[in-house]
């Protein structure tokens, strides 16, 4: 067993700090984003779940704009483009899987 604090918080891009959980099939990423922070248009083999624990996240999945706040999540089908916006300080939990190898 561990324990979430053990985990050094990465910024991955800029305004966006990350800690990483992996297993061998899956992966979830902690966030806490910065307001104003943008994720610019990308996609990946993983399916994606995003889950909003605090804060306003305006994404825009597959040419469709969604404003997710505390409680929304949303599924992110395989190789989908999205992107995102931090409308004020977030809180986000990343499901992926398979793993994302490239957040080791």
């Amino acid at each position: 067993m561990e324990h979430i604090s053990q985990l050094e918080a990465k910024e991955i891009r800029p305004g966006f700090f990350g800690k990483m959980i992996h297993g061998e099939k899956a992966t979830v990423s902690i966030w806490d984003i910065r307001k104003g922070s943008r994720l610019e248009t990308h996609q990946h083999e993983q399916e994606q779940i995003t889950y909003i624990t605090a804060g306003e996240l305006l994404m825009n999945i597959g040419g469709q704009e969604y404003l997710l706040t505390e409680g929304c999540y949303h599924v992110i089908p395989s190789n989908v483009p999205h992107n995102a916006v931090a409308l004020t300080d977030v809180k986000v939990m990343d499901f992926f899987a398979p793993a994302r190898n490239d957040y080791r």
